[in-house]
Order: structure tokens, then C-alpha cells, then sequence
């Protein structure tokens, strides 16, 4: 399956969101890695403009930068890289364990690895929501909670189509 087309189905399809848990670990890490690239640019586009100031409060930082002079921007969009998928990658297997426990409480079959894949596909929604509101300091303080509501609901959405438990 396309990645464009994962893409539209993880907004308005929870059924299909479900049957993404078939789906094999490298279509699913290819899928997150794109939006860790998007969220990576993003943020060092920001830092590139000069909308996030980070050197500002340390004059030990900001002397440093000046001495590696253009070093600074390879430097900083690995780290911003590495921050961003460590980042997704935690949120990511928190919610698969919290969708765990709702497998459990819904009754529904599925082992933590499909509920890690259709976590990673239901970030979607979330991380699209925090790009937005990362443009808007007034509503950034509410940002992960909202995401994170956002994101329970796309996966219980899904665990409603995933099978029942024998009795």
C-alpha cells in the first residue's frame, strides 16, 4: 500500500486503520519516518528564519556558534532529527501500551506489536495538530494534551474493529 494513500485512510477510515496492523514493520516505520522528516524540516526551517532563538539566554552558546560559524546548521538539524524520532518513537509505544490495556478492557484480540503499528499510523491526526500548533505560542501549552486525546480516540476507534476475544 502507498504511502499517500495510508495517509488519507489514517483520517476518516477507522476500519482501515485497524487492518493496518497486518501491514509489515517496514511499511510502518517508512510511514513514521516521513512524517519525522516533515516535523524535522519544519522545525529547522523555524530555526533557519530565526523563530526559534535558542542561543539567546546562554552568551557562552552564543559565543560557541560563532566560532563554528556554519558547522551550526548540520549540527543542529541532525540533533533536531534525533530529538524528533526519539520523540514519536516513545509517544508512539506509550500509546501502544495504553491501547493494550484497552484491547484488554474492549475484549478484542491483537498483540502489543499490532497495537504499536496502528498507534504509529494514528499519529496522523496528532502530529499534524502539533505542527499547527506549534505556530501559535498561546495554544502550545495545551498541545500535548490535546494530541494525546487526539490520539486515544483515533485508536479506540480502531480496537472497535479489531476481533473479539473467543468466549
Amino acid at each position: 500500500m502507498k504511502i499517500h494513500k495510508i495517509f488519507s485512510a489514517s483520517f476518516f477510515e477507522p476500519k482501515k486503520l485497524a487492518a493496518f496492523r497486518l501491514l509489515s514493520i517496514g511499511k510502518v516505520f517508512k510511514y513514521v519516518f516521513v512524517f519525522i522528516f516533515i516535523f524535522t524540516i519544519i522545525s529547522f526551517s523555524r530555526f533557519l528564519v530565526g523563530d526559534a532563538i535558542l542561543f539567546e539566554d546562554s552568551p557562552e552558546l552564543m559565543e560557541y556558534s560563532k566560532r563554528i560559524g556554519w558547522l551550526i546548521y548540520p549540527i543542529a538539524f541532525m540533533m533536531q532529527l534525533v530529538i524528533n524520532t526519539f520523540y514519536i518513537f516513545i509517544r508512539i509505544s506509550v500509546f501502544a501500551y495504553v491501547g493494550s490495556l484497552l484491547l484488554k478492557l474492549m475484549k478484542r484480540r491483537g498483540e502489543f506489536l499490532h497495537i504499536w503499528r496502528t498507534s504509529a499510523i494514528a499519529i496522523t491526526v496528532p502530529i499534524l495538530f502539533a505542527i499547527a500548533f506549534d505556530f501559535f505560542p498561546i495554544l502550545a501549552n495545551y498541545s500535548i494534551l490535546f494530541t494525546s486525546i487526539i490520539h486515544i480516540i483515533y485508536i479506540v476507534l480502531a480496537i472497535r474493529y479489531y476481533p473479539k476475544k473467543p468466549k
